[in-house]
This record gives C-alpha cells, structure tokens and sequence, in this order.
C-alpha cells in the first residue's frame, strides 16, 4: 500500500504570507512533525522520516502533518531586531494552534495531537507541547535544545520568555502537563546532549513523568532520527 500524501499551500493570517505543508496518511492520531532549523515541509520526507513511519501510516494509526518552518524569519534572522525575531515566533506559534490544530482535528476525530521533531525541530516540539498541553497528547523531541537566548544577544522579554522551554516550564502549572506522554530522545555523543539532560531535571523537579532516551553509541544525525520516530510512535498506538 502507498501512503497518502497531500500537499496544502493557503494565506496564513497568522503570520501574513503564503504557507506551505504536506499531510502523510488517511486516518489515525495527528502527529505534527516540525522540520529542523530553517528546514522546509518536505524535509522530513526527503530525509526518511515518513518512510521510517510507513507501518503506522499504512494502517491508518497515524496521521503526520509537516509544517514548514519560519526559522529563517525568527530566530535566524539576524537583519531584525531580537524583539522582532521572539515576535515572528509567536506569529508562528500561532499558526500551528489556530490554522493547523483544528485542521487535524476536523480531519482525524482527535482531539489533541503528538508533536515531534529533530534537532531544532525537537525545540519546536517541546516549545509548543509545553506551551499548549490541553492540545497535546505526546511529545516526541529527538535531539532537541531548548534555550532561544542564544540567538537574542541578551535581548529578554514576554515573548522570548513564554517560547523558551527552559524558563517557562518551571512555572507552568497546567494540570494538563501531567498527562502528556513525553519523551527526550538523544545520543551519547549528541551535541545537545546536555540540553536534553537540563530539560530531563527540569520535569523531574516538578514530577511530570518522561522518559529521557539516550542511544549509546549514536550522533546528532538522521541515522538515530530514523530509528527514534517508530519507536516512539509505537508507544501511543494501539495494535
């Protein structure tokens, strides 16, 4: 069998300008899967990711939604002020929430979604699940950072804040936090190994049940991706 796929372009009110995405499978959970820094919409296939999730989208258990990103108009984007690269975010964290939520939800029947990512698309994961839990089901981060002060120059303000995984969580106080199925996928000599181990202790202090998987032997690469993703799926399926 063949997985469907579907491509959608629309005017986003959200952030002002034309937006692209692709749409994986027939029936099953919504998965939001964010591509890596300043990576398109058809990354995650062209680097295997669909591929590695092809059982699951097969037999209807999953249905993934591939976002482009605006990484190169926010926290990229060096010709703009910090103020402005923290605000384009948010315009951003809108668009998922407000344009492709409900989407998912009309067209699957579920209520939440998983959220999931590589890399940089790891930090989006967590920023967003964090951000909205009464929209996500699971959380999926593989090699993940999750500390945006690196590209703001020392500029700090609400929106920074509230999309930096590291300062909001410990005051998050959502009960819906506690239901979220969550895990931080790294590797023994992953560059943001450290990152993910922060975040690990972070949730531990507030007692929020995750798993922190750290592949021995294994990279910052797609390689550990590729075997990261099915795994972490088969965890919210049913079979």
């Amino acid at each position: 069998m063949s997985i469907q796929e579907q491509y959608h372009r629309w005017h986003s009110p959200s952030i002002g300008r034309d937006f692209e995405m692709l749409v994986f499978g027939h029936a099953g959970q919504p998965v939001i899967l964010f591509p890596t820094s300043k990576g398109s919409f058809y990354q995650n296939k062209d680097q295997g990711l669909i591929e590695a999730a092809q059982w699951f989208l097969e037999n209807g258990l999953v249905k993934i939604y591939c976002p482009d990103s605006i990484d190169a108009d926010s926290w990229y984007n060096k010709s703009v002020a910090p103020s402005v690269r923290a605000y384009n975010h948010t315009c951003y964290d809108r668009l998922i929430k407000d344009e492709i939520v409900p989407w998912a939800r009309h067209e699957t029947g579920y209520s939440k979604m998983a959220a999931a990512g590589c890399s940089f698309g790891g930090y989006h994961a967590v920023n967003f699940s964090f951000r909205h839990p009464g929209l996500t089901s699971y959380c999926f981060s593989m090699s993940g950072a999750f500390d945006v002060r690196q590209f703001l120059e020392g500029y700090y303000d609400d929106n920074v804040y509230y999309n930096n995984p590291v300062d909001f969580i410990p005051g998050a106080n959502d009960p819906e936090l506690w239901n979220m199925g969550i895990v931080l996928g790294t590797a023994e000599h992953d560059l943001c190994l450290e990152d993910n181990k922060r975040l690990s202790g972070i949730l531990a202090a507030k007692e929020i049940s995750h798993w922190l998987d750290i592949r021995p032997n294994a990279t910052h690469d797609w390689p550990v991706w590729r075997e990261m993703f099915p795994h972490y799926l088969s965890r919210m399926v049913s079979v």
